[in-house]
């Protein structure tokens, strides 16, 4: 069970390892997978919870998705948004905190969500409150300081795609 544990640490952590190395060089590699099986290891039992997850082909066509349309579509369109801003000084900002609630349970999928939030441009995750279930979003241009419709612009997609991936 350890074992099935660490592979997926192992494969993330080497993965990892190479693309910031930019090397596939034999002491890269090497050096790669020793620091990778000794981080699996000591690392698999607090890292992942459930391990045939890992592995579900489902999870992973729903992770390729995902990450298609937000780099494709949301971050494009955020990055845009924000760049008009810049150039454009006559353009509105309304900035502010709004409270956006979410729907899901587990770490990893509030994590996804509010990571993803806060690497899209013009919106940052300030505080997550599990308690009541809410993020409390810094907004660049506040459209709606109604919750609902704040999750709706902000976060509903996110939730869509991380639920299908972790939960």
């Amino acid at each position: 069970m350890r074992l099935a544990r660490a592979a997926p640490v192992i494969v993330l952590a080497f993965t990892t390892y190479i693309v910031f190395s930019g090397s596939f060089s034999g002491y890269d590699i090497t050096t790669g997978l020793i620091v990778s099986i000794v981080i699996g290891i000591l690392f698999a039992n607090i890292t992942v919870e459930n391990p045939s997850k890992v592995f579900s082909p489902r999870r992973w066509f729903w992770g390729l998705r995902y990450a298609l349309r937000y780099f494709l579509v949301d971050e494009t369109k955020c990055h845009l948004d924000v760049i008009k801003r810049i150039l454009s000084p006559r353009l509105p900002v309304n900035p502010g905190i709004v409270m956006v609630p979410f729907d899901v349970e587990g770490d990893y999928t509030v994590t996804s969500i509010a990571n993803s939030i806060t690497n899209t441009p013009g919106t940052v995750v300030v505080e997550v409150d599990k308690a009541r279930k809410v993020f409390y979003v810094h907004w660049i241009d506040v459209a709606s300081i109604e919750p609902a419709e704040a999750r709706r612009s902000i976060s509903e997609a996110f939730e869509y795609y991380s639920r299908r991936i972790f939960e």
